[in-house]
């Protein structure tokens, strides 16, 4: 069941439903982002701009910049799109006794490599399960 009062999920079921649609996912993060969901220019601080439905971004009005909710975010260099995102942070969230990247493979559907994301990298090749130079993440 989702919140009455607010309409988000109470289950993970409900998350990953909830979530899988790009629209829906995406007024969340701009509405936690933003004030009133309104987009801010990261580029010029523009309050005036157009929406480029088909991309998902925003285009300013003020100094014709393209951003979208991602940039200036931990976010902005990941290539997931927040179907995977919010279901896993709402798990990580709701879990009493934290979550193991296993264990959020298996409720996601997601790789070793997508949950520890590109940690080898930080750690000169040898961290978590990475084999150095860039992972790629998949689905």
């Amino acid at each position: 069941m989702t919140d009455t009062q607010n309409g988000e999920p109470r289950t993970l079921l409900e998350a990953v439903r909830y979530f899988s649609d790009p629209d829906v996912a995406l007024a969340f993060v701009a509405k936690l982002r933003w004030p009133g969901g309104k987009p801010v220019c990261p580029q010029c601080g523009g309050r005036e701009h157009s929406f480029v439905k088909t991309r998902r971004i925003w285009k300013c009005r003020v100094c014709k910049k393209q951003f979208s909710v991602k940039v200036g975010t931990i976010f902005e260099d990941s290539p997931l799109s927040f179907d995977k995102w919010l279901p896993a942070i709402w798990l990580i969230a709701n879990s009493k006794n934290g979550v193991s990247s296993h264990e959020m493979g298996r409720s996601l559907g997601v790789t070793q490599k997508t949950r520890h994301g590109r940690q080898g990298q930080d750690c000169g090749g040898r961290g978590h399960g990475a084999r150095g130079g860039a992972s790629r993440m998949r689905r």
